[in-house]
């Protein structure tokens, strides 16, 4: 057996183990109870409330999917036959572009659909499984999410080799150069529907969650997740198609795009690896969920006053520290070169300075967002003197909250691109080597992508899980059990938001150095020379102001299409508690789906304006400048994007804990006049930390995928 054929049965080895880990996850957690008749009502409330909108939302994208597939195809067909291409060769590139495109777009829909099924499903099972203790409650809650976690890494893995062998990458193909450029449409389809899927999820989930706290808590006074608050299912659906739906979508986008950028700049290093080069992201993604499986397996607690939070944190780290060694030989195997003139160590260094950042993110977003530290609480205190002076000190921690983040990117890249440089200095012909470091950098972060998401699914299960235990009415003692898993929950999808935003700046610098190496294959030059992009160019420059104004743009349309339908919500429920006074009494019963509708419709129709920003401007830009304007479109539109989605990632989530820690009973607790400043607070980080923010991750790799399906209609 060859090497390449040993490479392939890792891969596929993996996806068949993952696959069976999966089904027996899925075993367990439906084998558990479903609980009692009062809390199937609400658990199937959520349920048909979360696929209704899917189904709704899925049939907007599709429409918008079929018109980029039609500009796709029409554009690679006539973009290569203006480069001189034979008219045979220009429509083969073109079915094979779309063919791509249709697989991501499909896998990634897929994936934010499995999302969500696993929540609706696991929630009402977490939520009996407290009555049992916490460790079950906890044990329900994240195998469920590890089902999600596990599928749309291994899903991504699938869909990328699988086109790969079939457009000529296979044992013996003769394509093996040329294959990563053509399935560059399904990192484009699947950042498509990833970006529609976390913006349209993310209006939702704070559109509802904004009507509910403000109506709710502040004007009527009764507690979250209260049944007498007719936004309360709403709410509960949201935390469904948002987080879970639209940040499976998003993760799968991530590990598809990184994996196709490295295969890219691998083509480049062929002389020096051979097909090994280009096969090793998949090798690697492939190891990581292994990894990843291991990791899930060590989460349990002892008893009912352990700290989850750290049960999980101990996984996390238990899965980076296997990928820490499995790298090491990984790394030897594959990499050691044909000639053996390749530094090894220094590339597996790489590896490791991608497994260091994604613990820093960790470190640096509990930081600023747990209410046990100085951020957050001095947030908090801020409270006591109303919400000004809460929004301005949450701002403020917003922006500081930046700079550690920033620096430690700043010093993976630098690091990584110079143990890469090291690493190939023997090697002649290569005019860029340090950008091969910064792509093993950046599987080192995603090896862990795959538990990442774990974590991230584990918070709306157990969110959806307290909010069933409350409106069915459950003994306190089960709710503080639930509550407990709801605060780690809440820091676990504050984690995976730092992590998405670190991990999607190192995989745009790999875009961005494979949309160099398209447009010099395209020029037919030679690869080992430079291609500049010289931003005192007024057409560059143009488009790197254009790219900065496109970010802040695309926030406030986002933020704004929050803020519009909540007003749909604010107003139904002033109306519900109107028409039915005896609400608040618990004599009458609120019309739940009527709301559920209401934001639907709201949520599909202030998403679309905000995606087509994102999709158009930059062909515009690159149409109308030209290649190298592009080039510095992306960069400029990578660096804003990843400072903006780190201030309103945290900013929002320690308004939101700044609240939470008010509740707890500090500074006079629930109903004082500092909780309703700390809820003014977390309402307008809402649509920050949950909408905008998380939106901006997708952005980033989304810009750069295009630059690169479209490339050929910038060649002026």
């Amino acid at each position: 057996m060859n090497q390449t054929a040993v490479y392939y049965c890792i891969i596929y080895g993996v996806i068949i183990i993952s696959a069976a880990i999966i089904g027996y996850l899925m075993m367990y957690v439906f084998k558990q109870s479903n609980g009692t008749k009062d809390m199937q009502a609400i658990s199937n409330a959520i349920k048909e409330g979360a696929t209704a909108f899917l189904k709704r939302q899925y049939k907007t994208i599709a429409s918008i999917a079929v018109i980029a597939l039609v500009v796709i195809c029409v554009a690679s067909y006539f973009g290569r036959t203006a480069d001189n291409a034979s008219s045979a060769d220009a429509i083969s590139f073109a079915i094979h572009t779309g063919i791509a495109f249709i697989t991501g777009a499909f896998c990634s829909a897929l994936s934010g659909f499995l999302g969500m099924f696993m929540s609706v499903n696991s929630n009402i099972r977490s939520a009996d499984g407290a009555k049992h203790g916490l460790n079950r409650a906890l044990q329900i809650a994240f195998k469920g999410g590890a089902v999600t976690g596990l599928a749309v890494t291994t899903l991504s893995l699938l869909g990328v080799t699988t086109l790969f062998v079939i457009y000529g990458g296979g044992f013996n193909g003769t394509g093996v150069k040329d294959a990563p450029s053509l399935i560059v449409g399904f990192g484009f389809g699947a950042s498509l529907v990833a970006l529609f899927a976390q913006l349209g999820g993310g209006i939702y989930t704070k559109a509802a969650d904004v009507g509910a706290d403000l109506v709710g808590k502040v004007e009527a006074g009764i507690p979250e997740d209260d049944p007498r608050n007719p936004a309360v299912i709403a709410d509960l659906v949201g935390d469904n198609v948002g987080d879970c739906a639209g940040r499976g979508a998003d993760l799968f986008e991530s590990t598809a795009a990184e994996n196709i950028g490295a295969m890219i700049i691998g083509v480049g290093l062929y002389p020096v690896f051979g097909i090994a080069g280009i096969l090793f992201p998949l090798v690697a993604r492939a190891l990581g969920i292994l990894a990843s499986i291991i990791g899930i397996f060590t989460v349990k607690v002892k008893d009912e006053k352990a700290d989850p939070m750290k049960s999980l944190s101990k996984g996390f780290y238990i899965t980076a520290a296997i990928m820490a060694v499995i790298f090491f030989f990984n790394v030897k195997l594959m990499l050691g070169g044909t000639s053996g003139t390749v530094n090894w160590i220094a590339l597996y260094g790489c590896a490791i300075i991608g497994i260091l950042l994604s613990i820093v993110f960790v470190f640096t977003t509990d930081y600023y967002t747990s209410y046990s530290k100085r951020p957050v609480l001095k947030m908090a205190k801020s409270c006591r003197t109303g919400p000004a002076t809460n929004i301005i000190t949450g701002v403020s921690m917003g922006m500081e909250s930046v700079a550690l983040p920033v620096l430690f990117i700043c010093l993976a890249i630098f690091g990584s691109y110079q143990l890469g440089t090291l690493a190939l200095s023997g090697v002649a012909g290569i005019t860029d080597p340090g950008i091969f470091g910064t792509a093993i950098a950046t599987m080192g972060m995603l090896s862990t992508c795959a538990y990442v998401l774990a974590m991230d699914t584990f918070g709306p299960i157990t969110d959806n899980a307290g909010g069933i235990i409350e409106m069915s009415g459950a003994p306190d003692e089960i709710r503080n059990t639930t509550d407990k898993l709801d605060a780690c929950g809440n820091t676990t999808k504050a984690l995976t938001k730092g992590y998405a935003v670190g991990s999607a700046a190192l995989a745009t610098v790999l875009l961005f150095s494979a949309y160099i190496d398209e447009v010099k294959k395209i020029l037919k030059v030679d690869p080992s020379s430079v291609f500049p992009v010289d931003i005192g160019k007024p057409s560059v420059f143009i488009a790197c102001l254009i790219g900065a104004g496109v970010v802040l743009l695309f926030c406030s349309t986002a933020i704004n299409a929050v803020g519009n339908a909540a007003e749909y919500v604010i107003e139904d429920v002033r109306n519900q508690f109107k028409e039915k006074p005896g609400i608040m009494q618990g004599k009458d019963k609120p019309d739940y789906a009527r709301c559920v509708d209401i934001v639907t419709r709201g949520a599909l129709k202030q998403m679309v304006v905000p995606g087509l920003i994102v999709v158009v401007i930059p062909l515009l830009v690159g149409i109308l400048l030209g290649k190298e304007a592009a080039a510095g479109y992306i960069m400029v539109v990578t660096i804003v994007g990843v400072i903006m989605a780190l201030f309103l990632n945290n900013s929002g989530g320690a308004w939101d804990n700044a609240k939470k820690y008010l509740e707890l009973g500090n500074y006079g607790g629930k109903g004082s006049e500092a909780h309703k400043a700390g809820v003014v607070g977390d309402t307008v980080g809402d649509p920050f930390k949950d909408t905008a923010g998380p939106s901006l991750h997708v952005l980033i790799k989304l810009t750069s995928t295009i630059m690169l399906v479209f490339i050929v209609l910038f060649m002026h």
